[in-house]
């Protein structure tokens, strides 16, 4: 079988470049199951998450230009993904975020272990959307908390006080989704 690359993905980015219709289906096809993922990650109605990865993909596609090779072209995209997830909830939704927990008084708890019968999109969905993405952009982006400030117009406390109350909405909902599965096995 003839590779469609040689031995490299270095050719992807260029051929991207170039507009090439088979470059585009093979980078769609790569990314698409992962960046629905993050889409879902960040907004719980499936319909509303596919929307956004659709103009995501015209996005990447349209700018790729401006993609330099700097780190990888999964990472560049991705960013687009979250932005574009990010753009969707403040265009549709009001979210508030308040500021009346001290981040010095935070403590850390342990973090539940997971199980076989897990489901981490099912406990994202029960996070009010503010404590998601704050939680997304710090746990699955990797972003700091100043990042996010900047990002989304929020304080560095208020950063840090929805990340808090975003794992602690987790482990609660996680910990009663392990009794209903203790309670279900008996």
């Amino acid at each position: 079988m003839k590779l469609l690359f040689g031995n490299k993905n270095d050719d992807l980015p260029h051929r991207l470049k170039k507009q090439d219709p088979a470059a585009q289906k093979i980078f769609y096809d790569r990314n698409v199951k992962k960046f629905l993922s993050v889409s879902r990650s960040y907004i719980s109605d499936v319909y509303q998450a596919e929307d956004c990865i659709i103009k995501a993909f015209c996005k990447i596609f349209r700018s790729i230009e401006s993609f330099r090779g700097e780190g990888s072209l999964e990472g560049w995209a991705r960013r687009i993904v979250v932005n574009e997830c990010l753009n969707f909830i403040r265009s549709h939704k009001t979210v508030f975020y308040l500021d009346d927990i001290h981040p010095e008084h935070l403590e850390e708890f342990e973090e539940p272990r997971l199980d076989a019968d897990f489901d981490a999109q099912e406990l994202l969905n029960q996070l009010p959307d503010n404590y998601r993405m704050v939680f997304n952009l710090y746990v699955l982006e990797d972003y700091s908390h100043q990042e996010i400030a900047d990002l989304l117009n929020i304080s560095v406390a208020v950063s840090k006080t929805q990340l808090f109350r975003a794992k602690e909405k987790l482990r609660k909902v996680y910990s009663q989704q392990q009794r209903t599965l203790l309670h279900e096995k008996r």
